[in-house]
């Protein structure tokens, strides 16, 4: 693994400040987010789950509301989607008579009730929406833009097919009663002005997710919310887990608002044939579900809808190999899309879920004490797509990604003489690489490949510019022969980020072959 840019100076130089100067509420503008000027806002989010039980944001008990909340800010993000479930807003004994302390002792949690008395000692009497409200209050506060996510109908964790939930017309999910809560929702946050979305219900799924279901309902819960609140984005999610709006491509339907539609998607490595990412070649399985993805959600881009891929991630501890693998080339579709994105999770763990007290969330970008990073590498990572690379309003900046790292190709002005290193990709020079003429050019210099394996990669100007090929089936190995006939490819020296030159691995069918030290991804 390729090294890490220093955590403190890393967390210091992404601390996110444009957000503070968006200018609400936001719209759309063919397939962007854009501001009340036409500037595009690239929504980097973190999922903050407030739908179990007890019905209160996780980690609470943990550290004062306000010092998660500047965490969030300085871990990169600008935004949060706060899941909801929808008894907040149909179930007044739940949202307004019960308090927070009710809501921990009925469930045996005593520990939260002295950690919340601690750290947030002015919510533990509060009713449970007031609580709600609160967070979303300091999170304004603090510059953070919110999406509220209906996440499910009872408190509780989500999601499986056997759910009750799970669509239209299950025991648990009516749909007049759910647009009416939608309502309510929007109508309560209608004056809010960090309140910039609201995902409408989330992974829909189970035996009954058919799409004429979810034409007959889905626009109707879209219109309940914008003549509630015609502010916000209304963000409508698919079918199978919300892995699929395919069928959208053939059939649409009509709302009475265009300017206000945003779709989301959900990825994560279990979302496809069941161990795919370890029984395949990582360049295959990349560039097929990469087309998969595309053709079930990320053709909207081309049909001038946005699409907020609203939820990814995977265990942080590294040792899901499929994890791994699957998360560089989420970065790497995520980043040629310039998607808006939120990934699952914040959390470091939860009150309680399915019956256990302070389970972990190995997908928390936080640890379990809610304090610190849980791991710096994957928010690296993350990093690479914090920024928009272009859009309404934007000076485009064409870079090319190293999606392992989540870093950007750079020239090193260190030595004497002119090498690639990786580098934040807010501070990479400019890069181009055109396909036909094979050219990589960094900041009006072109790169000069060595004639041998594992020398660094120099960058020049005049007749000495070398041809670089994009091989394998994602087309993100940069190859060159030397004169000698070797194919070499760029690759990373882990010591110290510079970009070398080594033999081009994981071109054939092996499974067991991990190329992402050598994908580079051109934006």
């Amino acid at each position: 693994m390729a090294r890490t840019i220093n955590l403190s100076l890393f967390l210091l130089f992404i601390f996110w400040i444009p957000n503070l100067a968006t200018s609400f509420p936001l719209s759309t503008k063919s397939r962007w987010i854009v501001d009340d000027k036409g500037q595009r806002v690239k929504l980097a989010c973190v999922n903050w789950p407030a739908h179990l039980q007890p019905a209160v944001a996780e980690g609470l008990s943990k550290q004062p509301l306000d010092s998660i909340s500047k965490k969030i800010v300085s871990m990169g993000f600008n935004c949060v989607r706060l899941t909801w479930p929808l008894d907040l807003m149909t179930n007044d004994t739940l949202a307004l008579k019960l308090t927070v302390k009710q809501s921990f002792e009925s469930l045996n949690l005593f520990d939260d009730v002295l950690g919340i008395q601690t750290h947030n000692p002015k919510i533990l009497n509060l009713p449970i929406f007031n609580a709600f409200q609160e967070v979303v209050s300091n999170l304004g506060q603090n510059g953070l833009m919110v999406i509220l996510d209906n996440h499910l109908t009872y408190p509780g964790w989500c999601c499986s097919d056997n759910d009750l939930d799970a669509f239209f017309g299950y025991p648990n999910f009516d749909p007049a009663v759910w647009a009416k809560g939608l309502s309510k929702m929007a109508t309560l946050f209608r004056n809010v002005t960090n309140v910039v979305g609201m995902s409408l219900r989330n992974e829909p799924r189970g035996k009954r997710d058919y799409p004429d279901l979810w034409f007959r309902f889905m626009p109707k819960g879209a219109e309940a919310v914008h003549a509630a609140n015609p502010e916000v984005l209304v963000i409508l999610s698919g079918v199978d887990f919300d892995t699929n709006l395919s069928f959208l491509r053939d059939r649409f339907f009509n709302v009475s608002f265009t300017d206000k539609l945003v779709f989301e998607q959900h990825w994560y490595s279990f979302s496809h044939e069941g161990g795919a990412w370890v029984k395949h070649n990582s360049n295959d399985i990349c560039a097929k579900i990469m087309g998969e993805v595309t053709h079930n959600g990320g053709f909207l881009l081309d049909r001038g809808f946005p699409l907020i891929l609203s939820e990814f991630g995977t265990d942080e501890r590294g040792v899901d190999v499929s994890g791994n693998r699957y998360m560089n080339c989420l970065v790497a579709w995520a980043a040629e899309k310039d998607l808006d994105w939120a990934v699952w999770a914040l959390t470091g763990d939860y009150y309680l879920r399915t019956g256990t007290k302070h389970m972990v969330e190995t997908y928390g970008v936080l640890d379990a004490t809610w304090k610190d990073v849980r791991n710096a590498t994957y928010l690296q990572k993350l990093s690479g797509i914090q920024h928009p690379f272009r859009g309404p309003g934007l000076q485009e900046k064409k870079l090319v990604l190293h999606p392992h790292t989540g870093l950007c190709i750079t020239n090193n002005h260190s030595g004497n003489v002119p090498t690639l290193r990786l580098e934040l990709c807010t501070k990479s020079d400019s890069s181009t690489f055109n396909p036909k003429e094979g050219i990589l050019w960094v900041n009006k210099m072109c790169v000069e490949t060595p004639d041998v394996a594992g020398q660094k990669v120099r960058l020049g100007v005049g007749s000495k510019c070398s041809k670089l090929g994009q091989i394998s089936a994602t087309k993100m190995h940069l190859s060159f022969k030397t004169s000698n006939g070797l194919l070499l490819c760029l690759d990373v020296d882990e010591r110290d980020n510079s970009v070398v030159a080594n033999p081009c691995k994981c071109l054939t069918k092996d499974a067991s072959c991990d190329p992402a030290s050598q994908w580079f991804k051109v934006l």
